[in-house]
């Protein structure tokens, strides 16, 4: 019988990083291959040698595109890597477009650290460059849901799970056990998408807790957001929402325009700041099986919005006066043109900052959340005026009631969980929640650690 090793390479005991190495006798399969973001000593673990050579592994899954999940890929590959990496057609197109995005403010930032003068460095360089980034996308293979796929002596499928266009959970069957990879699991009743599809078997389950110790406020989400739209119209400010550009955007840019059609706010200049976002926007089109939108309804939405797609033109943006709501990248404000309007912007008591998404540990984001009185932008430290909203109804992750509905079709109880991609507090309110409730067993790896799977 195989040998089966797991390696937590990332995603253990914090959500960014999401890499977990699956070990047979003949194969080494590598799920997901995300970037760290968030305190700086996380962020310098993306500089650090692999723990084993890349040139090694013999595949690579990815359940979806955003870049927690795909961010080191033009490393690996540069670094020797030289099998398939597979992934269902929307998340290979996204990751494709997120990755020359995070390639290109790599570039940018490297550049002016450079020029004026912020980095200990005295030459910094990008984590990596686009042509890096070409090399890896010669590696895709789309592969489409529910078909088993055989991988030397493996056998995997992807399953929908909500979250973002494209994303999956992952089964697989190796040495005789069935492993479930659960990627980012999405809500029910989502705006945009679909509802997951749920495992109905798992001898190992990695089970992700990024929410694993809250509920989500049952609140009306269009009603909170036409509420601070017209507060900040009231006071002739800018409404600055920080959006990942991957199906957050989509959403919001979504229910702007369903406020404004049902004149719950008054028509104003909405920006939207993100071409990646953009370019996402435009594969909603091209895969319509993969969400609730009706056929149209881009071309309508798209047409009510600012969409900014030179830097010239943020500054154009920056520059009107006029009551204005302006949707940039990216959702943690670790990077990307939303920077430019809080340079400006943030130290102004008119302005409103809503945050949409999951703000990792040591991003500004979560600075923003826990009432930081400054920023620091571009090297420099921003006083913080402006009035910090957070919408948790828009996560795309699920709560922890979520969770135990998702897994809640396990015919049996697993033999072995491993809760990752959360904070401690998180994981460990979930590893009890599992315990009290379904009297299931569950771990907490820790980073780097490798486990054997049980007999």
């Amino acid at each position: 019988m195989n040998k089966l090793k797991l390696n937590f390479w990332g995603a253990a005991g914090q959500v960014t990083g999401s890499k977990f190495l699956l070990e047979t006798d003949t194969e080494k399969v590598l799920i997901d291959c995300g970037i760290f973001q968030g305190l700086k000593t996380v962020r310098q673990l993306n500089w650090s040698e692999w723990p084993i050579a890349p040139a090694t592994i013999d595949a690579v899954l990815l359940t979806h595109g955003h870049l927690d999940h795909v961010g080191m890929l033009p490393c690996l590959v540069r670094d020797g890597f030289r099998g398939p990496v597979f992934g269902t057609p929307p998340t290979l197109e996204i990751a494709r477009i997120v990755l020359e995005d995070s390639a290109k403010i790599h570039e940018e930032e490297a550049k002016r650290a450079s020029e004026e003068g912020y980095s200990r460095h005295k030459n910094p360089l990008p984590l990596y460059t686009t042509s890096d980034v070409q090399a890896s996308l010669q590696r895709f293979h789309p592969l489409e849901t529910s078909t088993w796929k055989t991988f030397g002596s493996l056998q995997f499928r992807f399953r929908k799970v909500g979250h973002i266009l494209g994303a999956t959970f992952i089964e697989m069957d190796a040495g005789g056990k069935r492993f479930v990879f659960s990627g980012d699991v999405g809500r029910p009743a989502d705006a945009l998408l679909e509802d997951p599809e749920r495992p109905e078997s798992a001898d190992v389950l990695i089970l992700e807790s990024t929410y694993g110790n809250k509920l989500h406020p049952d609140e009306d989400t269009e009603e909170i957001l036409a509420r601070i739209i017209r507060e900040t119209i009231r006071e002739s400010g800018t409404c600055i929402i920080p959006s990942f550009a991957v199906e957050r955007l989509q959403t919001l840019m979504y229910l702007i325009w369903r406020l404004i059609r049902k004149n719950r706010i008054p028509p104003l200049q909405v920006y939207i700041d993100s071409p990646m976002g953009h370019n996402v926007l435009k594969l909603f089109e091209k895969y319509p099986d993969w969400h609730r939108l009706q056929s149209g309804e881009f071309k309508t939405i798209t047409a009510a919005m600012n969409i900014v797609s030179h830097y010239g033109e943020t500054w154009e943006a920056v520059d009107d006066s006029r009551p204005k709501v302006v949707v940039a990248g990216s959702g943690m404000l670790s990077g990307g043109r939303v920077l430019t309007y809080l340079s400006k912007y943030l130290q102004r008591s008119a302005t409103r900052v809503i945050l949409v998404g999951f703000q990792a540990e040591g991003t500004r984001g979560r600075n923003l959340q826990e009432g930081a009185h400054e920023l620091k932008i571009f090297g420099k430290y921003v006083p913080v005026a402006a009035r910090i909203h957070l919408l948790e109804t828009l996560s795309a992750h699920a709560d922890q009631g979520e969770l135990l509905w998702w897994t809640a079709l396990l015919e049996r109880p697993p033999k072995q969980i491993f809760l990752v991609h959360g904070e401690p507090t998180a994981t460990e309110a979930l590893r009890i929640k599992l315990k009290m409730e379904r009297n299931w067993n569950s771990s907490i790896p820790e980073l780097f650690q490798t486990v054997t799977i049980l007999p």
